[in-house]
This record gives C-alpha cells, structure tokens and sequence, in this order.
C-alpha cells in the first residue's frame, strides 16, 4: 500500500521524537531544556511587557491606524527573529541521510521537514508581542476582522522568515562567503534608514507602516502576494536542499598536496607542544573547524570595530557585555566542544595514560593565547575612552581563567562526534547540544551580573582588580583543575567513548 505525504509527515515526526530520547546526550540534553524553557519564559515575558510601552505610543502617534506601528518595526522583528534561528532550527538535509534510500519520492522527506519547519511552535513565540499589543491597540480602533487579519498578517511572514533562514543558512553551511546574501538583503531592506533626503529611523517606520496597511484591511492582494513569495521560497529550498544533500553524499574525497608547516615553534613545549602542532593542523585542514574559527575571527573584528568607533554600544553595559563577548568567542564557538572533534580519533588518545591531559592543556594554552587578538582589536577602546587599560587586561585575564575553565568542564560531558569536514549529513550536527547552549549563555550572563555587583560595592578601579585577581588565580592554579577535569573524564570513559562511536559519521 503507497504511503500518502500526511502518514509520512507522522511517522517522520514520530521518527524525530524517538531519535531525540535515543540521543546519548539526552539525559544532559534534557536537563539543559529546562534551563532553556525558563529562558523562552522570560522571552515570553519580556515581550508581552514590551508590548506596553509600544501600544501606548501607537494610540498617542499620528498614524491612523494602530497596526502601522508594529509594521513600521517589522524589519527590526523579522531581522532578529532571522539571527536567533541559528541557536535553534535546524537545516533538512541534517536530519534526511537515514532516508535517502527508501522507496519513496526524492522529495517527500525534504517538504515534510520543511512543512515542520513552518508549522513549528517557535514560529508563535512572536505572538506574545503581537496578541498584547493587538488587544490594547488594534481591536478598539480597527474592529476584530482587522485585528484578525493584522496578526494572520504577521504569522505569513514569520513563516516567511523561517523558510527564508532556512534557505540562507544552507549557503552559508556551503561556503563563508554566502553570508554576503543575508548581508546584502537586509543592507537593502534598511536602505530607507540611510538613503534619500530624509533618511533616518523615522523614514524607514514610515516605509514599511504604509506596506503594512494592506494587511489589516484584508486586502486579497496583500495576502496573494506573501503566499507566491512563501511558495516561491519553499520550492526554492527543497531543489536547494536536494542538491546539497546528493552533493555531499556522492562527492569524491581529493587529495591536494600542500606545503605541510612544521610549526617547529611549539617543539620547546615538547609533548604539549605537539598537540598545539595538532589544533593548528586540525584548523588549518578540517573544513568545519577552520570555517568556526574564521567565523569567531571574524565576529571578534567586527564587534572591535563597532564598539571602537561607533555609538550604537556607547553605554556602559553595553560596552562591557561586547567586551566580555569578545574575549570569551572563542571559548564559545571553539572551546566548548571540546572533545567532540577528538571523537572522531578518541581510541589513539586514550593509549597512554596522559595523552588527554596534554591535550587539555595544549587547548588551553593555544586558546588562551588567541585572546591577545581581541586586546589588540580592542585597544581603539582606550583613546575613544569606553574602555581603560584595566578593564581590558582584567576581563582577559578573567577569560583566560574562569571562562576557558568553564568551557574545558566540557570535556567531562560531551559525548557526540562532530564531523571534520561533512557538514549536512553529519550525526553530530544533528543533535543540537542544549547543554553547551546553557553553558554559553551563563558564561555571557554571569560575568556581567558579577562586574556590575561589584562595581556598585566596591568602585570600577576595585572591581576590575578583584576580577584580575580572580583571573590570575585560575591561571596560576590551572595544572590542578586540568587534573580534575582528567579525572572526572576517567570516571566516565566508558559512557563517552560509547558516544564518541555512536554519533560519528
């Protein structure tokens, strides 16, 4: 009997949900969605709050309706909404490898993933604005059918939004170079922001309110429009995802003959040197570690540069949030998946005794020194005066310590192999690891609360002092908790190595 599309799209979410409780992080990775659930509580949250002070000001603004408001900031929604997918949703060609040679439609795996994508329950997250801000604004001036239309109006284009981070992160998953699509289609989207006579904040509400009157008014037009463009995007993303998926399958393994740097520098470490030598080679050859690292390169020149010689992050918080954010990238794109890309080999490492210790402390080394490029970049900061020389050099020292040792604390629970070079059919990319998610979020968190407490007790000069001390202290101490590390990994060797094996490629 022929399986119809609606029984695959059950049994592939069925699929879904089993292979989620058969993960070997799922104990862990149930633990950290609790932390998680609490994070989209406050979103919730926050959002609903926020949804106050927007209504007020749309019943005391010049525009007719209520609703042009929320659509003169839609840009802004939509943008936000297109960067945090990438902590969360997934692209279909990393869950589709164990599909590919079933008796059924080239595509029928790839539109029941991408339906999913857009019937997700992320994409309502965005109603705890919009159902608030509806409620105190658009039903009294507009009436329920306008209402209704007004948030029907701003799910289409959510669900736009998905499909369209879908379509984007694909690329990029290709190729680093891809990232000028999403760069250069939000340049054109903020263009009345700096372009024409009258460019500004002002204009581009002004731009996308009158866009947005359509909707409410339940204008056939408006909603025919944003239908072909969610058609259009879909059909667009299975051929996408398809070719991707085949390509990467059935590609052929080329071996091209490069000069082989002997990095003979590290030869005075002696044993840990030879593993630096290791994570040197491993980002300079596996494709998927070089392209993370290129990206915290990049993100940590980028930010540098704003918070130099900009004034979007010219207040105190926020000048300390991007100048933690800075040093501790790397940790967090790098570092906290310690161990994993070590899967993949794990059985030679584990021949001698202390082969994971130097390796611990070669990470540690090698990273730790990486954070002078961040203290460079950062160094405009003092003659623009956001920053002292204290500041940065205690907030350094603090990553090095603290930060590199919570992301090392890592190694004792990470279990799943990431690929070096597969990037869409890859098992370790198929999981998302809410765990290290938690682990970063704390890591940007906690050192914040930490510096304004202590500022407001003790002074800046002071606080920035205690954190130097506190920094030093770790540094000055490492051997002992790298032995401790070691030591908790030894207890449970057996668990992880059975991981490492089940989730390589």
């Amino acid at each position: 009997m022929e399986i119809t599309r609606y029984q695959l799209f059950k049994a592939l979410r069925q699929h879904l949900k089993l292979s989620e409780r058969r993960n070997i992080a799922f104990e862990q990775n149930k633990t950290a969605k609790y932390f998680l659930w609490v994070g989209v509580a406050f979103t919730i949250l926050y959002l609903m709050f926020l949804s106050v002070p927007l209504s007020m000001a749309a019943n005391e603004s010049r525009w007719i309706y209520a609703s042009e408001l929320m659509y003169g900031i839609s840009p802004l929604i939509l943008t936000v909404d297109f960067f945090f997918r990438f902590i969360a949703q997934q692209t279909p060609t990393q869950l589709i490898k164990p599909y590919t040679l079933l008796p059924i439609s080239k595509y029928a795996c790839i539109d029941c993933f991408l339906v999913r994508s857009m019937l997700s329950v992320g994409n309502l997250i965005w109603f705890a604005l919009f159902i608030p801000y509806a409620l105190m604004s658009v039903v009294f001036t507009e009436g329920l059918v306008a209402t209704l239309g007004f948030l029907l109006g701003f799910y289409l284009m959510i669900v736009f939004n998905s499909q369209w981070y879908t379509l984007a992160r694909s690329l990029i998953n290709t190729h680093i170079a891809w990232w000028a699509l999403p760069l250069g289609v939000y340049a054109l989207v903020y263009s009345p922001w700096y372009v024409g006579p009258n460019a500004g904040f002002e204009q581009l509400c002004n731009t996308y309110a009158h866009l947005g009157v359509w909707f409410p008014g339940w204008n056939i037009l408006a909603y025919i429009v944003i239908l072909c463009m969610i058609a259009g995007i879909f059909f667009l993303n299975r051929r996408l995802q398809y070719r991707l998926i085949w390509a990467e399958l059935g590609k052929a393994e080329t071996t091209k003959l490069r000069h082989a740097s002997k990095f003979s520098f590290f030869n005075r470490f002696g044993e840990c040197g030879e593993y630096m030598k290791l994570e040197a080679r491993s980002i300079m050859r596996n494709k998927n570690l070089r392209k993370t690292f290129i990206f915290a390169n990049v993100f940590v020149l980028l930010m540098s540069l704003m918070v130099s010689f900009t004034d979007v992050y010219s207040g105190e918080f926020m000048t300390i949030f991007w100048c933690i954010y800075n040093f501790a990238i790397y940790g967090a794109m790098v570092l906290v998946k310690v161990m994993c890309y070590e899967g993949n080999y794990i059985e030679c490492l584990m021949v001698r005794k202390e082969n994971i210790i130097s390796l611990l402390r070669a990470k540690y080394y090698f990273y730790s020194a990486m954070l002078i490029i961040p203290l460079l970049l950062m160094t405009p900061t003092l003659v623009t005066g956001k920053c002292t020389w204290l500041m940065l050099v205690s907030v350094m020292v603090f990553s090095a310590g603290v930060i590199h040792f919570v992301f090392l604390l890592m190694a004792i629970f990470n279990k799943q192999t990431m690929p070096l070079n597969s990037k869409f059919i890859g098992k370790g990319s198929m999981e998302n690891n809410y765990l290290q998610i938690v682990v970063e979020m704390c890591v940007f968190i906690v050192p914040i609360i930490l510096i304004k407490v202590l500022e407001a007790l003790l002074g800046s000069t002071l606080c920035y002092s205690v954190i130097l001390s506190i920094g030093l202290w770790f540094i000055l101490f490492h051997p002992g908790w790298i032995r401790f590390i070691y030591n908790r990994m030894q207890r449970r060797r057996y668990e992880n190595l059975e991981g490492f094996r089940a989730t390589r490629l």
